[in-house]
């Protein structure tokens, strides 16, 4: 299996003793969101699309009414499962300027 024969024993008491393989759970930084300013963030990114990480920022206090930093979102998101996205820039196509796209490619097409 090329692992340390101390990582199976350890790994063979953790589960003798837990009756789980589950990582026990670790102390660190306590997040600075409760679930519901979680859910309150990604709510604002799906109503307006454009809205910045920064701009959401500024709008949004963390817990204890602390600010926020534009990171903080962006993760918040990113775990959603919502990407960055940019505004179009350029025409606006009609169904009949689509149509005559169409007809030029397939004409010159090889």
């Amino acid at each position: 299996m090329n692992v340390n024969r101390t990582t199976i024993f350890r790994f063979r008491q953790h589960l003798h003793e837990t009756n789980t393989v589950s990582d026990r759970p670790r102390s660190g930084r306590p997040r600075c969101t409760t679930q519901r300013q979680d859910r309150n963030i990604v709510r604002n990114h799906m109503n307006n699309r454009f809205l910045s990480a920064s701009a959401s920022s500024r709008q949004t206090r963390g817990r204890n009414n602390q600010r926020m930093s534009a990171n903080t979102v962006r993760r918040r998101l990113s775990t959603s499962g919502i990407r960055a996205r940019r505004a179009y820039i350029g025409p606006t196509l009609t169904q009949r300027h689509r149509h005559q796209r169409t007809l030029w490619a397939q004409e010159h097409a090889a």
